[in-house]
């Protein structure tokens, strides 16, 4: 297909392309968490996507706006009480701040069987103590996406082996 023709088709969205997205994200209650007015890019068939809105976006078009909800378990998963830590204050950094992340337990934590490579959140901070999250800041709420398709294009060869455009928004890090 010559270029100029394919300016005019529209592409639908299937595996390995690329999907510019806006967005609101609310709770079940309507307090919007997350809003996106400037278009970002992400790779539809790799990391950058839940599964139920990579799901939800096969077959749909630029201009193409969609309404989801997702339960828990198809968005961040349900809440964790094993992924909080108290750990001692003696173990962070002189300069700390609620809402700091770090990737794993600091050496001579507690809680050395945390699974590898999780993202902890400071969430308190006592003189003692510290507490970490490690689940995801969205975990366990139920999500309503009001979602709209800006553009979509072929991915690139880079963004295939990467399998993502590098915007992680969408993906559970654990």
């Amino acid at each position: 297909m010559s270029p100029q023709l394919r300016e005019f088709c529209p592409m639908d969205i299937s595996e390995l392309c690329v999907v510019a997205l806006t967005w609101s994200l609310k709770d079940t209650l309507g307090e919007i968490l997350d809003e996106l007015d400037e278009p970002v890019e992400f790779l539809v068939g790799g990391a950058d996507l839940l599964a139920k809105l990579e799901e939800s976006l096969q077959g749909h078009q630029a201009g193409d706006r969609l309404e989801l909800h997702l339960e828990p378990e198809e968005a961040f998963g349900d809440y964790d009480e094993s992924l909080v830590f108290l750990e001692g204050r003696s173990l962070f950094p002189e300069l700390l701040e609620e809402g700091m992340t770090f990737e794993g337990l600091p050496p001579g934590a507690s809680g050395q069987d945390a699974p590898a490579n999780t993202v902890f959140t400071v969430t308190e901070i006592y003189p003692e103590h510290v507490v970490l999250d490690g689940n995801h800041p969205l975990a366990g709420i139920a999500l309503r996406i009001s979602l709209k398709v800006e553009a979509v294009r072929e991915a690139t060869e880079e963004e295939i082996g990467a399998g993502t455009t590098g915007c992680g928004f969408f993906r559970v890090a654990n």
